[in-house]
């Protein structure tokens, strides 16, 4: 889930969240890490989803949970149980302590990373010590505060050092990494994008495995924006692009379209170009390339605005993935049972 819908009950809302996962999407979820009881109904109803018993899910994995460190220095009994619970059913357990620079750990940044990786390797030994050989992932939250108000910071140079050292850490003990693509801004504005973009990039660059975070995310979490996850697609995508390697074969090389152009000519229409110009260069989602001219008379519409009209329209068009009948029906059932057998109690 990207935020929680608190317009549900606390308790009992994670069966909505997983339920939706599963109907409106085919990818690997987060499990809600909180308690066993959660746990429990996500391997439940993934299994469900794929017709599968726990015991083959445990076996070929479809879910994941990331706890958090109550930073400084503590792990709180809701999350250890999530962990271990995970761990028991085979799924993959990310450890992240919440390490915010001048507020949970020292304020200076080395300060930090050490009390990072103290609380990061604690949670990771303890899930071993129980489960050895249990899928797990180092994760790294490391940023600042805001020292006139106290209120966390994203996207800041602190922050993207310290996704940076995160990696190398993680890679010390071969683990995989999780960093995030964060920003502070309370609407999809250049801040917004402008702390992302530094947070993504320090990301990709310490060699992030999973990067949580990446698309939606405002107000340091707080809210999600369907712009914002437009926006943020774009950019990851630009990224993806980006990272693809050069390809150097001897037609990639276009040789003989160089010699074929006479100096201060141009190669609009030569075979090279023309065999390649709809495949030649990334594909923009959002960005808007017109001159001022026809940006204007097609509505002067700005990034924001555009990326309105896109979320929008990838609503209307969305296809929901091909689910059994008799699964859904089984999950359905499932969910409005144990929301009777929790009651107001927790899971």
């Amino acid at each position: 889930q990207s935020i929680a819908p608190t317009d549900l009950p606390a308790n009992t809302r994670h069966l909505d969240t997983y339920r939706e996962n599963i109907m409106l999407s085919d990818k690997v979820f987060s499990a809600v890490p909180i308690g066993k009881g959660r746990i429990q109904d996500a391997v439940r109803m993934v299994a469900l989803s794929r017709g599968i018993t726990t015991g083959e899910l445990s076996e070929d994995p479809s879910l994941f949970g990331n706890i958090n460190i109550n930073s400084p220095r503590k792990l709180d009994e809701a999350m250890s149980d999530a962990a271990l619970e995970l761990a028991h059913y085979g799924q993959a357990v990310i450890v992240t302590p919440f390490t915010l620079l001048g507020a949970m750990t020292p304020v200076t940044l080395a300060a930090g990373l050490v009390q990072q990786n103290a609380e990061a390797l604690f949670g990771l030994a303890m899930i071993q010590a129980f489960y050895p050989g249990a899928p797990v992932v180092y994760g790294g939250f490391t940023s600042n505060v805001d020292m006139r108000s106290g209120a966390p910071a994203f996207g800041t140079p602190e922050n993207a050092k310290a996704n940076l050292a995160g990696g190398q850490l993680a890679r010390r003990y071969g683990l995989p990494y999780r960093t995030s693509g964060c920003n502070a801004s309370n609407t999809t504005d250049a801040q917004a994008v402008y702390e992302t973009q530094m947070s993504m990039w320090s990301a990709v660059l310490g060699h992030g495995n999973l990067l949580y975070h990446a698309a939606g995310w405002l107000e340091g979490g707080l809210v999600a924006s369907f712009e914002k996850l437009i926006i943020d697609v774009e950019m990851l995508q630009n990224l993806i692009s980006m990272l693809s390697p050069i390809r150097t074969s001897e037609e990639e090389l276009g040789i003989d379209a160089i010699e074929a152009v006479a100096p201060g000519g141009h190669f609009f229409g030569t075979e090279h170009t023309m065999a390649r110009y709809e495949t030649a260069f990334y594909t923009p989602l959002v960005s808007d390339w017109q001159n001022n001219e026809n940006w204007q008379a097609a509505g002067g519409k700005d990034a924001t605005e555009r990326a309105t009209s896109i979320w929008q329209q990838a609503i209307e068009t969305f296809e929901a993935p091909l689910i059994d009948r008799a699964r859904c029906e089984a999950i359905d059932e499932y969910v409005d049972r144990r929301k009777t057998q929790i009651g107001s109690s927790e899971p």
